[in-house]
């Protein structure tokens, strides 16, 4: 080596020696290859997977090992030959799963799914907080974990994609739903949803301007029923308004026009965040007993308790019950009902993310690079990162801001 090539070369190293921690980050970043474990939930509503054939053979071919459960895909209607031959390794072990560097499911991590998990890994599923207990998180947090629930999962816009893709499904299937339980043929009234010429079309009240509601009012404008909005935000009201690109009738959440509004409705659909209401329930049940005797109510915000005071929660075996002659259905998992679909819309945002994870050369180095991903972490490592989670189950909580810098 020549006395020029020997002085770049120190250059070189010095000016390395220099760089901020996270230029350093960059220069030695190096690709990973990943395991990925797709188990079969166990609860027989939820008929979702998280990924698609169509998925594995994309991260197949970019060299990370996919192993899929034995029949996780057959209720949203994917064989375990179309995952085969897309590339994943099906295992009827199921403990093999749960030894991949990632595990990814829909429904939270029971005690039983925890104890099979060999420790420092990323899990993937929702965290739904009504469902997972103190013991469950303390158990994720021993094994050392570092834990996303896909609902806090944000994009670069700020949004939440999971929560939005299925509020989307949800929006559109509550109004089908309704118009199956408004016909004779299950328990309604035998009204068609929407209108025919020289009759009078159908009305639904939709409480809530979010996603679900903005989709359910799409669909039954779209079928020609009247359509009435309610919500506590003029700024949804007006966005909703300019997305369906027609006029619809739109309101404040005041009791004494929403109630004269539930008179004449043969259809509403509760899609209001409930964390917003201190009063929990938006209909009491005195505005309910006021309803045509008939009509159907679509519970969309069971999961967080209920937008009626009447709701409680069904499940897709036995999705309604009857009170004061109103049809209640309160199924928390709506999106589940089109497995397929939902399964195709989940593995558009997961696939990208696993294959972002190896590019990254694993999830710390992810983490560190995406804020949105970042936000939707509550545990790190097993440290829990999520205050809403330390003040409901009284356990101490870090910043995770400040955690990525210490590891």
């Amino acid at each position: 080596m020549t006395r020029q090539e020997k002085s770049q070369q120190t250059v070189t190293i010095f000016h390395k020696n220099l760089l901020p921690q996270e230029e350093m980050l960059e220069v030695k970043k190096k690709r990973k290859q990943i395991s990925i474990g797709i188990p079969k939930e166990r609860d027989k509503n939820e008929k979702r997977i998280a990924i698609t054939p169509l998925s594995v053979e994309v991260l197949a071919k970019n060299g990370h090992k996919v192993i899929v459960e034995e029949g996780a895909g057959l209720d949203a209607n994917f064989t375990d030959m179309s995952f085969s031959d897309a590339g994943a390794i099906i295992t009827k072990q199921r403990e093999e799963v749960f030894q991949a560097d990632v595990v990814l499911k829909i429904l939270p991590f029971n005690k039983e799914e925890i104890e099979l998990l060999k420790g420092n890994q990323l899990v993937i599923s929702a965290l739904n907080i009504g469902i997972l207990t103190n013991e469950e998180i303390r158990l994720l947090m021993k094994k050392k974990l570092t834990a996303l629930a896909f609902e806090l999962l944000t994009d670069n816009d700020n949004c939440l994609p999971v929560m939005r893709s299925m509020s989307e499904i949800t929006g559109r299937m509550s109004i089908l739903i309704a118009s199956e339980y408004l016909s004779n043929e299950k328990i309604g009234m035998g009204k068609i949803l929407g209108s025919i010429t020289g009759v009078n079309p159908s009305e639904v009240v939709i409480i809530g301007a979010g996603t679900a509601g903005e989709y359910a009012a799409k669909t039954a404008l779209g079928l020609g029923a009247l359509v009435k909005i309610f919500d506590n935000s003029v700024f949804r009201l007006k966005n909703l308004q300019q997305s369906v690109s027609q006029h619809v009738f739109s309101s404040i959440l005041q009791p004494n026009i929403l109630s004269n509004s539930l008179r004449t409705a043969d259809v509403v659909i509760g899609a209001v965040n409930l964390m917003e209401h201190k009063s929990g329930y938006i209909v009491t049940e005195d505005m309910l007993m006021q309803m045509k005797k008939g009509a159907v109510i679509i519970d969309i915000s069971i999961d967080q308790g209920g937008c009626f005071e009447t709701s409680r929660l069904t499940s897709h075996d036995k999705p309604v019950f009857v009170k004061h002659g109103i049809v209640h259905y309160c199924v928390p998992n709506i999106a589940s009902s089109v497995a397929r679909t939902a399964s195709y819309a989940l593995s558009n945002i997961f696939a990208p993310i696993l294959s972002r994870i190896g590019d990254s050369g694993g999830i710390a180095s992810l983490i560190r690079e995406d804020e949105g991903l970042r936000k939707g972490i509550y545990l790190y490592k097993g440290i829990l990162t999520n205050n809403f989670i330390g003040n409901y189950f009284d356990i101490a909580s870090q910043d995770i801001n400040l955690l990525i810098t210490a590891f």
